[in-house]
């Protein structure tokens, strides 16, 4: 399809995962105008043929729908509070990162200036936006979704409408980024304790694949599933035996020069499984004791 069948974009922000979203836009066909703060970042998509907006409010007025991807939710608020009485009828796809209450807040935000209300997640990196696999995260109207689910699947082919509240993609987003930060830190931890003994971490990966595919996932989906039911017994790995081999995983650490700090935190929840008379519990039981931070 030409650009003339597609419908007008604006991106507000054009930091790398923003200057990523607009380049999506202009490779898919669609009349693309952007705007940041910066003016300069705008120069190699206006060479891609974008239309460089000169305000927020001429990029607002630019398109029916305007994706905005800055710092945070304060900074998106700033950008638009000037221009408010013009986003009546507009849809505003905010894919800036924050918490769910604050998504919540600016859902609210928008709708009192008349604006429909889309907050979403890319969960990826900049190179891959735009591609058939890759995920992003909604929270909002349906309907909303619905009507411009071509346009919003430019920017990712596997773009997934949570539910109706705003804060639901947020939700998703921190528990994917959880999932990340500790297993990728737990590997790096894993390379410093075999780069002790000068073993290269690729020396590493071929078995922290084997191990993650078929020792790792299996156990998170089998949490997933007694967490839902919440029952916790198991004749595999219980919280007491952990807790017992555990603190060798910090001494050996420590004997190897290697900070356990990563380590200490997961000690601890089991000792307190364990003296909560939980011991015999399998270790998805743990929840108990993280969910103990609501409480």
């Amino acid at each position: 399809m030409s650009g003339d069948n597609r419908a007008p974009v604006t991106v507000i922000g054009l930091g790398m995962m923003g200057a990523a979203l607009a380049g999506a836009y202009l490779k898919a066909g669609h009349p693309t105008t952007v705007w940041n703060r910066s003016a300069a970042k705008a120069d190699p998509l206006v060479e891609q043929g974008a239309r460089r907006a000169t305000d927020v409010a001429e990029a607002v007025a630019a398109s029916g729908i305007v994706v905005v991807c800055v710092f945070d939710y304060t900074v998106a608020r700033t950008l638009l509070d000037p221009v408010r009485d013009q986003l009546a009828g507009k849809v505003i796809v905010n894919l800036t990162s924050g918490l769910p209450d604050e998504a919540r807040e600016t859902a609210a935000w928008a709708g009192d200036a008349g604006a429909r209300y889309l907050d979403g997640y890319v969960m990826t990196v900049p190179p891959a936006v735009g591609l058939p696999q890759t995920l992003l995260f909604y929270g909002g109207d349906k309907e909303i979704f619905d009507a411009h689910e071509e346009t919003l699947k430019v920017l990712g082919g596997n773009s997934v409408h949570l539910g109706t509240d705003p804060g639901i993609a947020a939700l998703y987003d921190l528990a994917l980024l959880g999932i990340l930060w500790s297993t990728l830190t737990s590997a790096l931890h894993g390379f410093a304790l075999v780069g002790s003994e000068n073993v290269p971490a690729a020396a590493l990966m071929p078995f922290a694949e084997a191990w993650i595919t078929h020792v790792v996932l299996p156990t998170v989906r089998g949490a997933a599933q007694q967490v839902d039911a919440g029952h916790y017994a198991t004749d595999i790995s219980t919280v007491e035996l952990n807790a017992m081999g555990l603190p060798k995983m910090i001494k050996a650490s420590e004997a190897q020069g290697v900070r356990a700090d990563l380590m200490v935190p997961i000690k601890d929840f089991l000792e307190k499984r364990v003296a909560d008379g939980h011991g015999a519990d399998a270790l998805a039981s743990l929840i108990e004791v993280i969910r103990a931070g609501d409480r």
